[in-house]
């Protein structure tokens, strides 16, 4: 379908409950509403399934010893000093090509594993300190600037808490802590999930057969506490409701 490019925000609002909230009743027309009207929506007893991963600044940029410019974006650390990222530059380099990143760090290409590749950094240089020193914040492909300070905690749900994202949870955003107190005062529980949202969240699908599409993986934590309260809600006939898809 068409998406006209005017219609797709490039910044955040103010305040992040200023966001529109389309309302779907199976009985009703679509209403076009606010999402600060969410409370009067749920009622007391319902639990609210947030993922509280946190958004790691992914995406590096660099040169080949050639001088070719690349930009890595992280996909997964595999040890301390060893990553897989996807990789873009004019012409892919090989095993044994060195990388030199932005603030002086540099890498060597260990392996490719299909589209991907496997980066051993350098000893003095592990992979999450080069990250938060000079990588930048992976915004989405339909974001069209450059990143910014601010979207180190713009592009984060306030309750996020365990680093591992390359994307965020998109429909934790227009919470603020004012509306998760809000939410409490009237009766309505939370807990949290971690789902580490990956790079293959941006990839488009290209396969004209879906089961042709390459599908990525991503890491996941669910805490005996979040099952049992989980339970204990449907138990007493009280509604569970995700908060977007990375929480189903």
């Amino acid at each position: 379908f068409e998406l006209p490019p005017e219609l797709i925000a490039q910044v955040p609002l103010e305040h992040r409950t200023d966001s529109r909230l389309l309302v779907v009743e199976s009985s009703q027309a679509p209403k076009d509403q606010s999402f600060q009207d969410l409370p009067s929506l749920l009622r007391a007893g319902d639990l609210l399934v947030l993922n509280d991963t946190r958004v790691i600044p992914a995406r590096l940029y660099g040169t080949k010893a050639t001088g070719g410019r690349v930009e890595l974006l992280l996909e997964r650390v595999l040890a301390s000093h060893t990553a897989l990222v996807h990789l873009r530059a004019s012409k892919s380099p090989k095993p044994g090509a060195r990388l030199l990143l932005d603030g002086g760090y540099g890498c060597e290409v260990i392996e490719r594993r299909d589209a991907l590749f496997v980066l051993r950094f350098d000893e003095a240089s592990p992979v999450m300190s080069v990250l938060e020193t000079v990588g930048h914040i992976p915004l989405p492909p339909y974001i069209d600037r450059a990143d910014t300070l601010s979207d180190r905690e713009r592009y984060q749900t306030v309750f996020s808490a365990n680093p591992g994202a390359v994307a965020a949870p998109t429909a934790g955003l227009h919470f603020d802590q004012a509306m998760l107190d809000r939410l409490e005062n009237n009766g309505i529980a939370r807990v949290t999930v971690t789902l580490h949202v990956g790079s293959g969240t941006f990839l488009p699908v290209r396969a004209e057969n879906l089961d042709d599409h390459q599908m990525h993986s991503e890491r996941c934590q669910v805490s005996s506490n979040a099952v049992a309260r989980i339970k204990e809600t449907k138990l007493r006939g009280g509604r569970v409701i995700a908060i977007g898809t990375t929480a189903v």
